[in-house]
């Protein structure tokens, strides 16, 4: 079996396609697996950390500005299609895919839609409730677009082959208790503790909200507190300091950026974080409470979308970042606490109920019979 994916852009169109690489070649270790991604992109050291041959394509997004320096980039974009048709013609010939799965980003589209003029079968897998331009325009030509859930159904045209499979998430060994990872991250395991992040860059309206609300609460609450600040955001400790708080308190844990991703969930009893689709995966397959924050700043608001999909299923909490602040952060952790986590339980039990834990296996079974129905098998 021979199959290349394509995406790239964000993590979020990334891990999923590297996650069902990783499944596939653990069923079938003699697969062979392309990776195909935007030169220059984010895509490239991924895809080759985890061991899978990478080919890079010419081509860039479009700007919905409207301005002489997006006038410009948009004509390049044009110029860029073009040549990332002929390079995509000539990676499909010589590598001669059984099938082809687009995972997102503005590299799918002129890849996927050289691979359908060629007759060769693709799926579109679409991590967001609410389904991306690429999605949209490419759908008719695929033979499934793998969907997250129902609410991702409704923004497809009726005609389109759809089947929920839910999103692929890479298996981490991580500590099987709280305990445990508490132990790891020395931490006394006792305590709630909240877990809160805003992506590897950091968001700076979580950043400004969990200072506030650390100013004023931290010393009235037995709550550990873990939080991932991000890249944009380099004088976040100083700004704690200035604020009086004590950064080597045994139930502060502050760091840039958590490269121990599965200890931290492991010992979290809430997370405070955006509504990326993978996050929301993660979530799902942990069972983990969380307020959602959702990115205003993203592609037709597609977080909001996939928060209220949980929020819908009583499954999570949202607050939208225009209502952000530090004491409705904590007014919201204090309700879901309340009762001896009573609604926190609930959030647990409501993420189970809806989590789809065997993606990779769906997925994998759908490649499997295409590729079996066009060989005439």
């Amino acid at each position: 079996m021979k199959i290349i994916f394509v995406g790239g852009g964000t993590a979020g169109h990334i891990n999923p396609a590297l996650a069902l690489a990783d499944y596939i070649k653990n069923k079938e270790p003699n697969t062979e697996i392309l990776y195909v991604g935007a030169k220059g992109g984010m895509e490239k050291d991924l895809v080759k950390k985890a061991g899978y041959k990478f080919e890079g394509i010419t081509i860039s997004g479009f700007s919905r500005k409207i301005s002489f320096e997006s006038i410009k980039k948009n004509i390049k974009t044009l110029k860029n299609i073009l040549i990332s048709s002929i390079e995509s013609e000539k990676i499909l010939k010589n590598f001669k895919p059984d099938i082809c799965i687009g995972t997102g980003g503005y590299v799918s589209g002129p890849f996927l839609r050289k691979a359908g003029k060629l007759k060769i079968p693709f799926l579109i897998h679409d991590s967001n409730s609410y389904p991306g331009i690429t999605t949209k325009l490419l759908a008719k030509k695929a033979e499934k677009v793998l969907i997250v859930n129902k609410e991702a159904k409704k923004h497809l045209p009726k005609n389109i082959q759809t089947e929920i499979t839910g999103t692929p998430v890479r298996s981490k060994s991580s500590a099987s208790t709280k305990e445990e990872a508490c132990k790891k991250l020395n931490i006394n395991s006792e305590n709630p503790t909240i877990l809160s992040f805003g992506g590897s860059l950091g968001s700076k309206a979580i950043n400004t909200a969990f200072i506030s609300l650390i100013s004023k609460h931290f010393d009235n609450t037995n709550f550990n507190f873990i939080h991932g600040f991000g890249k944009m955001q380099k004088s976040f400790k100083k700004i704690l300091s200035k604020e009086k708080i004590d950064i080597n308190n045994p139930r502060l844990i502050i760091k840039e950026y958590i490269d121990n991703m599965p200890e931290c969930m492991a010992a979290a009893d809430l997370v405070i974080c955006r509504a990326g689709a993978t996050t929301l995966s993660e979530l799902q397959s942990s069972q983990k409470p969380a307020i959602l924050i959702p990115s205003p700043n993203v592609a037709e608001n597609h977080q909001y979308h996939n928060a209220m999909a949980l929020v819908n299923e009583n499954a999570a909490s949202i607050i939208e970042e225009k209502n952000l602040t530090g004491e409705k952060l904590f007014n919201e952790i204090c309700k879901i606490f309340k009762n001896s986590g009573e609604l926190a339980k609930k959030y647990s039990q409501n993420l189970k109920r809806i989590a789809i834990t065997d993606s990779c296996k769906k997925i994998y079974k759908i490649i499997e019979s295409i590729i079996k129905q066009k060989q005439g098998v």
